[in-house]
């Protein structure tokens, strides 16, 4: 797992600028690999009951919790980094009326400013690619729920045949991830904090499509609103291109990809 120099603020740059504004334009509101689909798999493997207390970390837009809260009947906690995230989230959520539903935290998640067995569950969606110490947060995740309690996320992760490290270094620096676990690194992270796996699966075929996909909505269809966000750059717009391009390619080639674990707490 090749480490990278990028750090918290890194993170926090990233959303607060128009890098997040990019990302929000190809994926939406979600942010994430699949956005409305991916989420009910996720949530519905999870079981998420009605009531049930449901911990966002990296809650982003907060469009997670809402999508929770709307089609579940979860009361939504959110802890995010990012100050830009979490007024839009907050305001989002007031313009859904969720308000009273779903609240937001601004935090770090390798420290949760919650109780010891508070939540029911602790979700996250393609976001903890970005935590420096997920050793930590997956302590903390543990700590926060109750006994029972599920853990369900996707995330980003060196593909199923491995990555080089001069692979990994182009994309962990060009998305300014600190680092990337695998599958079999989270799985072994979660029994190491007493969680019982409940599904785990390798999502680099689907992740790898929609890759391919935010490609050609920026080349046939975005370009124009994509070079807004950027000022104009065409020469940046080119650059992120190849990088996406190359991103893609290791997810086809199953260097780099996706993966999906529900667990239970012990």
């Amino acid at each position: 797992m090749k480490r990278t120099n990028a750090k918290l603020t890194d993170v926090q740059g990233v959303y607060s600028g128009p890098e997040g504004d990019l990302w929000e334009l190809i994926m939406g509101e979600q942010i994430h690999i699949g956005g409305f689909s991916q989420s009910k798999i996720l949530a519905d493997l999870a079981g998420i009951g009605r009531d049930e207390k449901v911990l966002d970390l990296c809650s982003a837009l907060g469009a997670g919790l809402r999508f929770l809260a709307k089609f579940y009947g979860a009361r939504g906690f959110g802890l995010d980094a990012t100050e830009k995230m979490l007024e839009k989230a907050a305001a989002r959520t007031a313009e859904d009326g969720l308000s009273g539903q779903i609240e937001f935290k601004k935090g770090n998640v390798e420290s949760i400013p919650w109780s010891d067995g508070f939540f029911d569950v602790v979700w996250g969606e393609d976001a903890w690619c970005y935590v420096e110490n997920k050793d930590r947060m997956i302590a903390e995740a543990a700590r926060v729920l109750r006994r029972g309690g599920r853990i369900a996320f996707s995330d980003w992760v060196e593909g199923p045949k491995g990555w080089s490290e001069e692979t990994a270094a182009r994309i962990c620096g060009f998305m300014k991830f600190p680092y990337v676990e695998s599958q079999k690194s989270y799985e072994e992270k979660l029994r190491k904090n007493g969680f019982s796996i409940r599904s785990s699966e390798d999502c680099t075929p689907h992740f790898a499509s929609c890759c391919d996909l935010y490609i050609r909505m920026l080349t046939e269809q975005l370009t124009f609103d994509a070079l807004r966000i950027i000022g104009w750059d065409m020469e940046m717009f080119k650059a992120m291109g190849g990088e996406m391009a190359f991103m893609a390619e290791k997810a086809h080639a199953g260097e780099f990809g996706r993966c999906r674990i529900v667990a239970v707490k012990d």
